[in-house]
């Protein structure tokens, strides 16, 4: 089966050559209409040479071709007198003569004068109206087709993209819907425990693993809902979520924050954004399989703020820079592939900014850029 990539190549290639075809099609038939063109004044200036020159001619046959140019421009130049003479040219109302002189090198750029021998004279001509609108027929095609594409393209992004969102939000309120029952029986059990002589460090511990299953339930439950944002410092976001993981990964892990002494004031929903924090920090520690330096970097540029987060595991080829945001793309073993995906969700739909990959080397590490606009 083709995958939805192979068949966008596909699609794309036989557009481009349906576009060529046409325009090889639309060139040869300009090209045999100017052609006959050419024909007709040729025919046109044996004709005028004729009636001049010939006395016993029919000259009914002879008017006759002369008069059936109602469409082609032309001018006759006499070489003695310096004569214009113009046919089918609206000549404006002052200096019609220069206005010929300039026509007669526009005619001579496009087509060679017709040489009247016996007469001494030039005939210059230019395409008619209906070859020009010919030629410029194929571009015109080229728009129109380029156009349709595009909006067959964005209808059929906006179309996978609703459908995408709507398994997103039927999957994350199912998930969470599931993890309601267990959490609540745990929770009961937590009381529970707390009357029996159990060591409340353990309780304690236990306790803080609940809570942590209750805020991923209600993660879950925001995803396809209109999320409350509201003014947090980033600095304590990032410190809450880095003190949570601190414990859960490993002691080889350094973290480093490099943040403004000054407030950084956002509009975040915590939980949602703890999230995204959580799933780059998690990336970066299977990077750097369990040991090395995980970087936040706290920067501002006119009304948004850069939120720049690096590690230094084994980092990215640059044609992967974006793949690693599409759905089911992972590089190990297990996993479905779409913590990336959820967290791009969360920055660009739910917080209204932007995430990348700011820089990454093979060898050397990531760095992820989140972009948000200051409170």
């Amino acid at each position: 089966m083709y995958s939805r990539q192979s068949l966008t190549y596909l699609f794309v290639i036989m557009a481009i050559i349906v576009v060529l075809l046409s325009l090889w099609l639309s060139n040869r038939l300009v090209k045999e209409l100017a052609d006959e063109e050419r024909r007709k004044i040729e025919i046109w200036a044996m004709a005028t040479e004729s009636m001049l020159m010939d006395e016993e001619m029919d000259m009914s046959l002879v008017l006759r071709i002369l008069e059936s140019n109602t469409t082609i421009p032309i001018i006759l130049y006499d070489k003695s007198s310096g004569k214009l003479t113009p046919r089918n040219i609206k000549l404006p109302e002052e200096d019609a003569e220069s206005y010929l002189q300039i026509k007669i090198v526009e005619f001579g750029r496009r087509h060679d004068p017709i040489a009247l021998l016996e007469m001494n004279q030039l005939l210059y001509y230019d395409d008619s109206h209906t070859l020009k609108t010919l030629q410029l027929y194929p571009y015109w095609q080229l728009l129109v087709i380029a156009l349709f594409t595009g909006l067959a393209f964005f209808a059929l992004n906006r179309s996978q993209r609703a459908e995408r969102d709507r398994v997103w939000v039927g999957l994350s309120k199912e998930t969470a819907h599931q993890l309601g029952t267990p959490i609540s029986s745990l929770t009961a059990w937590m009381e529970y425990m707390k009357l029996k002589e159990i060591d409340p460090q353990l309780l304690t511990e236990i306790d803080k693993d609940v809570s942590r299953l209750q805020m991923i339930t209600e993660r879950f439950s925001k995803i396809g809902s209109i999320t409350g944002l509201k003014p947090e410092d980033l600095r304590g976001v990032i410190r809450r979520s880095v003190a949570y993981l601190e414990k859960r990964v490993s002691g080889a892990i350094v973290f480093n924050m490099r943040f403004p002494e000054h407030p950084v004031i956002v509009d975040l929903n915590e939980p949602l954004f703890g999230w995204v924090i959580e799933n780059i920090v998690k990336n970066g520690v299977d990077a750097m399989q369990g040991e090395g330096i995980i970087t936040f970097e706290i920067s501002e540029k006119g009304k948004m703020i850069h939120l720049d987060i690096s590690d230094t595991g084994k980092g990215l080829h640059k044609s992967k820079f974006k793949k690693i945001f599409s759905p089911g793309y992972t590089t190990k073993d297990r996993g479905w592939g779409l913590g990336l995906t959820l967290v791009e969700r969360i920055v660009e739909e739910n917080h209204k900014g932007e995430i990348f990959v700011r820089r990454s080397e093979p060898g050397k590490g990531t760095t992820f850029r989140i972009q948000l606009r200051k409170n």
